[in-house]
């Protein structure tokens, strides 16, 4: 193939996926597919065929050259004939004679005689095959491999695009006033069950952000749109003006389309054909401009190009007037009175923080993982949550009915009755639950055979005021010290550090508090201190940020050591530690500090304690270092979620592998025994203080392997001395023998499941007592 070609190729691919992308409704996606597939390859047949997993099957959706009535009516077994030979392939599937081939099934419904060539590829999305894209020709022959080529690229950028169409016309509010049910999929953020009505916070009023909705009352709907196209001119009109001596003429010309476009015989006609189709005056704005803004973006002429951006400014202005006719959503926000579920793009410890804690009965985040931030949040807050729900849009869901499984990451939207009910049911049973285990609040956490475990409390995630002292902790053994700094408009000052601090140990004068130093950098960026950086995780971040600005540093130490003072419970932890010149620099610094402040504060007539030291163990070099480590620091405390993070090479914001970040992985748990192991020859206290272990069987796992200190969110205190209090340690200790050598994360759940619910405690790890 030439270059021409394949540019000619690549052009022709870009359309097909742009156009299918702006068609809201997948029948009419996919029968637009079909078409333009056929068109493009000059082949007699083009034909879609998308799985139905409940009845294993594949079912013909689309077709443009077999019969149309064959169309929603025909299924092929996913075992069954050339259709179902590619998806169990899930490769392509080149075939010069079809009819005579071994796994031809002949389907007299679809009248595909005459055609004896056929092509076919699995549409595949995240792994699964959604279905496959065929294509038939009435002359014997076998496709070429530019052909083969074409159509695999195609159904590669296609499968995406199919979900979301499928995604937006199953969630898009129906023309008869009632929602469809839909089941969506994520990753479990944080355990438990939730029901309650979606809210997105801050949705701003633009194209991108509203949905697709149908209207009866096409009078109205037009009055409301050219009302609004009048208002946006005169605007438009007024905006012309107030630059007219202060632009040159060329920039001029951009306010001239404008006007083209607020002409009624240009976009008004469009939009008011959108109308009468049984859209509203919204959605007819939305579909009319995604295409003109589609056309200019595939122009050549980058001038032309950067257009679109222009349409798109102005048709945001049409909406925001349309809605200021139609509702008050444009000038101020409705309170929130009922529960409901938070869905946002990326939800924020500012918008947990505003949003009224007792409507807050869940969480849906479209971006992030079961690691990052905003999941970490909700399990310090104890509300369920579901991340990364890719392709969706938040907007989709504001104001439907949510039900949200935070132990297996299922969501279903608008349910049946039957599914509410049921679902309730659950919910009543894991309040039971948390009745019981309540009930055995202050009690020890010892396990069935006499062994302690220490419990402490992760804390610092909240942006308003925690309660640190608990009958279910002995300390904190994680304070994360950059909340405050994160929520701030400028870097904390000395004092203000001081005062935030010393509450902590005014309120545990004689239990261990670990404050952890400035830790930001990857998911945790400072708005007035930006890091941009092509891979933040292994970039400029923790201690690696604070020894390069000795300054901030200094600044924190010396507040730590102030609110410490009279009390000799401090024991300051450094994160994100690669090297021992780290931590030699690091307690060079603080002695510094230390010497500054006792010097200081000479005539309080409180004694400032020199502080232990400790390092997060959380980048797998210091593993290998424990030894030199270890004569440098008073304790270690491991790091699971960056650790696991770094041993695995998953990134546990991508949504795309954060299924593959599971700390239960066996490389994982083979590193945390030799942690414990070599602290323990060693003589150096070590804490688990990672999400691993507030988790039932992550904790399990740990006191198995020896570890007795244990950090968590406060939520989850309860539970795991639940889970403690249940274990027998030697049975335990079987059980962890067995994870450590298995191949499979997989196996190691399936391991710790089947003891949890033998011990009578398996509706810690999922829904229902």
């Amino acid at each position: 193939m030439s270059t021409n070609e394949r540019g000619g190729m690549l052009a022709i691919l870009k359309r097909i996926v742009q156009e299918v992308s702006r068609i809201p409704h997948l029948e009419q996606a996919l029968s637009h597919l079909t078409s333009q597939v056929k068109q493009s390859m000059s082949v007699d047949v083009c034909s879609l065929y998308l799985a139905d997993f409940e009845n294993q099957s594949f079912v013909l959706r689309a077709t443009d050259g077999l019969a149309s009535h064959a169309i929603d009516n025909v299924s092929i077994g996913f075992s069954e004939g050339l259709i179902g030979w590619v998806g169990q392939r899930e490769e392509p599937v080149n075939v010069y004679d079809a009819p005579n081939h071994s796994r031809f099934k002949h389907v007299p419904e679809v009248q595909e005689e005459g055609y004896p060539s056929f092509l076919g590829t699995p549409l595949i999305h995240q792994r699964k095959v959604l279905g496959v894209l065929a294509v038939q020709q009435t002359n014997h022959r076998r496709f070429s491999e530019d052909e083969e080529a074409f159509l695999v690229t195609l159904a590669a950028q296609i499968a995406l695009e199919i979900a979301n169409a499928d995604m937006r016309g199953s969630l898009n509010f129906q023309h008869s006033g009632l929602a469809k049910q839909r089941r969506l999929h994520g990753l479990a953020g944080s355990p438990g069950l939730a029901l309650g009505k979606g809210v997105t916070p801050q949705l701003a009023i633009n194209l991108r952000n509203i949905s697709l909705r149908k209207s009866d009352n096409t009078d109205a709907q037009i009055s409301y749109y050219r009302q609004a196209v009048e208002l946006t001119r005169s605007q438009v009109q007024a905006l012309s003006n107030g630059l007219k001596n202060s632009i040159p003429e060329d920039v001029r010309s951009i306010f001239q389309l404008y006007h083209h476009l607020l002409d009624a015989n240009s976009l008004g006609r469009e939009v008011e054909k959108k109308i009468r189709e049984g859209w509203d005056a919204a959605s007819s704005l939305k579909q009319v401009i995604e295409d003109y803004a589609a056309r200019f973006k595939s122009m050549e002429d980058p001038y032309m190009q950067e257009r679109a951006i222009d349409i798109i400014d102005l048709s945001d202005r049409i909406l925001i007037n349309i809605f200021e006719q139609i509702s008050d959503t444009a000038k101020k926000a409705k309170p929130i009175v009922e529960n409901s579920i938070l869905v946002a793009e990326e939800v924020s410890a500012t918008m947990l923080a505003e949003f009224p804690r007792e409507y807050l009965k869940g969480i849906l985040s479209i971006k992030g993982s079961n690691n990052s931030h905003a999941a970490i949040l909700a399990r310090a807050m104890g509300v369920p949550a579901v991340m990364g729900l890719q392709n969706v849009s938040p907007s989709l869901l504001n104001h439907k009915l949510i039900l949200l499984d935070g132990y297996s990451g299922d969501v279903v939207i608008s349910p049946e009755s039957t599914i509410l009910e049921e679902f309730q049911r659950l919910v009543t049973e894991e309040a039971l639950l948390a009745k019981r285990i309540d009930a055995e609040a202050g009690k020890a956490a010892e396990t069935l055979d006499g062994s302690d475990i220490t419990l402490l409390t992760n804390a610092g995630l909240s942006a308003q005021a925690e309660e640190f002292k608990t009958s279910d902790s002995k300390g904190i053994g994680l304070y994360r010290t950059e909340i405050p700094f994160m929520l701030s408009d400028r870097f904390p000052s000395e004092s203000e550090q001081v005062t935030l601090y010393a509450r902590i140990f005014k309120e545990l004068p004689e239990s261990e508090v670990t404050l952890r130093t400035l830790d930001v950098g990857g998911d945790k960026p400072l708005p007035y201190f930006p890091i941009a950086e092509e891979n933040p995780f292994l970039g400029w971040r923790g201690i690696r940020t604070t020894l390069d600005h000795p300054e901030i540093f200094l600044v924190q130490i010396r507040a730590m050591l102030k609110a410490s003072a009279g009390f000799d419970n401090l024991r300051i932890m450094l994160p994100m530690i690669s090297s021992v010149t780290e931590v030699v620099e690091a307690k060079r610094l603080i002695e510094q500090a230390f010497r500054e402040v006792t010097e200081e504060t000479k005539s309080d007539n409180k004694t400032i304690y020199q502080p232990q030291i400790g390092i997060m163990l959380e980048v797998p070099s210091v593993l290998y270092q424990l030894p030199q480590l270890a004569r440098l620091v008073d304790f270690f405390s491991v790091g699971s979620n960056d650790l696991t993070q770094y041993l695995l090479a998953v990134d546990r914001n991508n949504p795309r592998v954060a299924g593959l970040f599971t700390t239960y992985h066996p490389a994982v748990l083979n590193a945390l025994f030799s942690v414990i192991n070599q602290s323990r020859a060693l003589n150096i206290p070590v804490t688990v203080c990672g999400e691993f272990a507030g988790e039932p069987g992550g904790a399990l796992l740990l006191m198995a392997m020896g570890y007795r200190k244990l950090s968590m969110s406060p939520h989850n205190l309860r539970k795991i001395k639940w889970v403690i209090r249940n274990v027998d340690l030697k049975e335990a200790e079987l059980v962890m023998a067995e994870a450590i050598a298995a191949d499979t994360p997989a196996q190691v759940l399936e391991l710790l499941n089947h003891y949890l619910e033998k011990n009578g405690i398996g509706g810690l790890v999922r829904a229902g007592s």
